[in-house]
């Protein structure tokens, strides 16, 4: 491409005007414009004017009509999509509720419990230490007359692996 002086660039740039699809104001020679430029000086031209081509006109209804009934269905799936999680996560919720009131209830129990656990080890701490073995024994011996097992008195009873022993008959002494 030739260079020119500044004097005639600007004289040149003045009679053409540049677009945003050229990258050079003015041809030099025989050389002819790309079909790309034309076409995109077309769009500029419409566009600068407002006015839409025909075929783009034609093409922007049929997608009007195609994205109209494609609107009504997505709206329709989203609608049902939004009711499902909304109904799922209402539910989940309820059983987090649930659970939560639940461990609550448990942790209250056990609470109960531990504190009637302690109140019968004391209570058990209160009789065993009221309990006087030496008395107990003073009175068996002197009031009721017992006395303590002899030599040749105490009977061993063969276990035959239950839990407890029936008598059919007296013990021989």
């Amino acid at each position: 491409m030739a260079r020119t002086s500044n004097s005639v660039r600007r004289s040149q740039s003045a009679a053409y005007k540049r677009t945003p699809y050229q990258k050079t104001a003015y041809v030099n020679g025989t050389a002819v414009r790309h079909a790309e430029v034309g076409e995109g000086l077309e769009r500029h031209l419409d566009q600068v004017s407002g006015r839409v081509p025909r075929r783009e006109l034609e093409k922007q209804k049929q997608e009007m009509k195609r994205l109209r009934y494609r609107n009504a269905a997505y709206v329709l799936f989203l609608t049902v999509a939004f009711a499902v999680t909304s109904v799922m996560l209402i539910s989940y919720i309820r059983m987090e509720s649930s659970i939560t009131q639940s461990v609550k209830q448990v942790a209250a129990l056990q609470s109960q419990l531990n504190n009637l656990k302690t109140e019968n080890d004391e209570m058990k701490n209160r009789i065993d230490s009221s309990i006087n073995l030496e008395e107990i024994r003073r009175i068996a011996i002197t009031e009721l007359g017992m006395t303590y097992a002899g030599q040749g008195q105490i009977v061993e009873i063969p276990d035959d692996g239950s839990d407890y022993v029936r008598q059919y008959a007296d013990i021989k002494k």
